[in-house]
């Protein structure tokens, strides 16, 4: 079967190249934010060509040279563009082989391939790919089929150090020398940065907005002011200067300064009631349930639920363009996670023909979702239009990283279970409230990008929408349970109103549907004295669960798990289990949480088991796996935005706290390579079964089910004293 990014970009050419000094170079779609995807795919590259890592290099994305392989998000990267360089790369060694067994005039499977190039039997002759690769060699078309090449099994496989197999930006990162985004300095380059309101809409204070402008206008240091709609923007020759405006302009704007703001302020205590009381695009998602009536041992109804979140990258986001006017060219540099689907939008809303605009991806903070990347790479363009020739830098403030970038949408979901009378789930039915998770730009006819919607001649606003489920849903992703269940009924209602930008965050619904679904799981297993582990294996018994009930018994053979819990355990110690598999389709994972609930929940170890079928770079997935459960641990313990008529007021680290380095539990990750399975994503499935195996751990420690994230002392308070009031009416 071919490859989705190669049914686009088929020739060799725009996969794999030679330079001058006989180095391959290697092109994707997909975009390095940290997650180190162009480690993995040098490997895949070098392990198909038998050569050392070394001698590849991974060219950083750009729509210049990259094929169009759209969004890097979803944990696909390895999938899509791994299994087209995987392709291509065999490819070009089966053509270099058959080019050299008619150059020795011998059989081709007399011609091995090795670390040094290839060889006849004897090593009688030798050549390179290089010597092997005419022009048009390029411009063939790549035929996936070789990637099963038989005669692989005479080729000499390089095993690289771990020295060489290692990601080679680790070490500058560490020492101060990578170069991110924000280091980047061109000729002639001078700062810029663009104001706007705290809300989608709001009306302009023309008496406060025209003293600023005036004000600013006497300024030395300010090269250009200017008005469109909305936004304000400002030009100066020194990032100093325009760090002492934009303080400025901020502090006056919380105080009610330049825009009058009137959003709809969704009622953060009752989140569930406000996203059932909107207008509502219902789906189901998937319905296996039938009329008959069954007998039922236990019935169980629970209600969860999520609130806003933020992105809160550390590093600021950043941008920056030139504009050529003699060649109407914009030239941008972005940490964007889809150069393609940016450029559309670009032109869209600065009515340029498509060619006129390129996009190099440069590394930058890194996110999982859409953050404000897209967002600020428009303000560059629209500054740099201002200076015709000058390179623009726009890096947005602390305050406008927080509180203009999309939010992740809030999130509800009831689920209804009932037991048979042999302690199995009979019934299932779970029903999602949320909007939509997805307002990237490059989807829809007009653009998706913040400043577009705020001009004077505005776009219309984005409403959020969600992935089709062929490729995972948005807010009905893992809504469906993972477990042999015979009846089984998934509702989705897509909330059609969005007072705040709502769109993806990593791994978009599934984290608030697996710690619902796990803590139903949970729930059910003790309300019938069973073992969580062994409650769960119980229903992975249906051909095609081996790999699942696998890794749920890793994880508890590496945590330690016993059927009955420990007692030489402090007060206030608690274990939870949780597993996901990852869309339903990808990797599969199971954790294990160790906590201790004193004043707030302390984490002390959490065990991670992933299956992600075969494994390109144990150390990046490790660091994946390790990651995405670290943030989730994050989320479901820390985190939740606070919003007001003004728009987020939670736009500072003391209103929107994250996990500190001093709140770090101990992780410990087994891979449970499957080297004949094609390789799964790493980036988002530890996600869910984290918040899922924190909320049953704090119940193991303390006996209440946390029903609501984030578990906060507070929130933690609130239920034990719901429940001590519901006990005792």
């Amino acid at each position: 079967m071919t490859p989705e990014s190669l049914k686009a970009h088929s020739l060799l050419g725009q996969w794999l190249q030679l330079n001058s000094a006989g180095h391959v170079q290697a092109f994707s779609g997909k975009v390095d934010l940290g997650q180190g995807i162009s480690n993995a795919l040098r490997l895949i590259v070098a392990e198909e060509l038998r050569l050392s890592p070394e001698h590849i290099h991974m060219v950083a994305a750009s729509t210049h040279t990259s094929p169009d392989e759209a969004v890097t998000s979803g944990s696909l990267s390895v999938q899509h563009s791994g299994t087209a360089l995987r392709c291509a790369a065999a490819y070009w060694r089966e053509h270099c082989r058959a080019q050299m067994a008619q150059r020795c005039g011998v059989e081709l499977q007399a011609v091995r391939c090795g670390a040094d190039g290839f060889s006849t039997d004897g090593f009688a002759q030798h050549a390179t790919y290089a010597e092997l690769t005419a022009p048009e060699t390029w411009q063939s078309t790549i035929d996936p089929a070789l990637v099963d090449s038989p005669y692989t099994a005479l080729d000499v496989l390089f095993k690289p150090s771990s020295d060489i197999a290692h990601r080679p930006d680790v070490a500058s990162k560490v020492f101060g020398e990578f170069e991110y985004i924000h280091d980047r300095v061109l000729p002639s380059m001078c700062h810029g940065m663009v104001f706007r309101p705290g809300t989608l809409t709001a009306d302009v204070i023309e008496t406060d907005m025209q003293a600023l402008v005036n004000q600013l206008q006497t300024q030395s240091d300010v090269l250009h002011v200017q008005r469109d709609g909305l936004l304000l923007g400002v030009l100066t020759e020194t990032e100093y200067a325009l760090r002492k405006i934009a303080q400025h302009i901020e502090e006056g704007a919380t105080q009610g300064k330049y825009w009058h703001c009137q959003a709809e302020t969704p009622d953060l205590l009752n989140l569930p009631q406000w996203l059932k009381a909107q207008t509502l695009d219902t789906t189901v998602v998937t319905d296996t349930s039938s009329n008959t009536h069954t007998t039922s041992a236990l019935r169980i109804s629970a209600e969860f639920e999520r609130p806003y979140l933020q992105h809160a990258s550390i590093g600021l986001c950043c941008a920056l363009a030139h504009w050529d006017p003699a060649a109407q060219q914009l030239e941008m540099w972005s940490h964007s996670q889809g150069i393609y689907n940016l450029r559309r939008d670009i032109a869209l809303a600065f009515e340029l023909p498509l060619d006129r605009v390129q996009i190099s991806h440069v590394e930058g903070a890194g996110c999982y979702g859409h953050n404000g990347a897209d967002d600020v790479a428009f303000d560059a363009a629209w500054l740099a239009r201002l200076v015709p020739n000058r390179p623009v830098r726009v890096q947005w403030t602390r305050q406008a990283e927080l509180g203009q970038a999309p939010l992740a949408p809030a999130m509800a979901v009831h689920i209804e279970a009932a037991l048979n009378t042999e302690g199995l789930i009979s019934e299932w039915t779970q029903t999602v409230w949320s909007q939509g998770h997805g307002t990237r730009p490059g989807r829809g006819k007009t653009p998706a990008l913040l400043g577009a919607w705020q001009t004077t001649h505005a776009h219309p606003v984005t409403m959020a929408v969600n992935a089709a489920m062929s490729v995972g849903g948005g807010s009905e992703r893992n809504a469906q349970p993972p477990y042999d269940i015979a009846s089984v009924k998934v509702l989705n209602h897509r909330v059609l109103n969005m007072p705040f930008r709502v769109s993806a965050m990593r791994a978009l619904g599934a984290p608030t549907n697996v710690f619902a679904a796990e803590s139903v799981m949970d729930e059910l297993a003790l309300r019938t004295s069973q073992d969580p582990l062994a409650f769960r294996l119980a229903h992975l018994h249906s051909t095609g669960q081996a790999r699942a009930a696998a890794v749920l018994q890793k994880a508890a053979d590496i945590a330690g798990w016993t059927a009955t819990r420990p007692t030489n355990k402090p007060e206030g110690w608690g274990r939870g289990l949780a597993y996901a598999r990852y869309k339903n389709t990808g990797a599969y994972c199971a954790v294990v949480v160790e906590l201790v609930v004193e004043e707030k929940v302390k984490l002390h170890k959490l065990w991670t088991a992933v299956d992600l079928g075969h494994v390109v770079d144990a150390d990046g997935a490790a660091n994946q796996i390790e990651g995405g459960a670290l943030q989730a641990a994050s989320w479901a313990l820390c985190e939740a935005a606070r919003l007001s008529h003004q728009g987020i007021t939670s736009n500072n680290w003391g209103n929107y706290p994250i996990l500190k380095f001093s709140d770090m539990p101990a992780v410990e990750v087994a891979l449970m390579s499957q080297p004949h399975e094609p390789s799964l994503g790493a980036g988002e499935c530890s996600s869910g079964p984290t918040c899922a195996a924190i909320a049953n751990a704090i119940f193991d420690a303390i006996g209440v089910r946390m029903r609501a994230m984030p578990f906060t002392p507070d929130n933690l308070l609130k239920t034990i004293e719901a429940e001590h009031t519901s006990a005792q009416s």
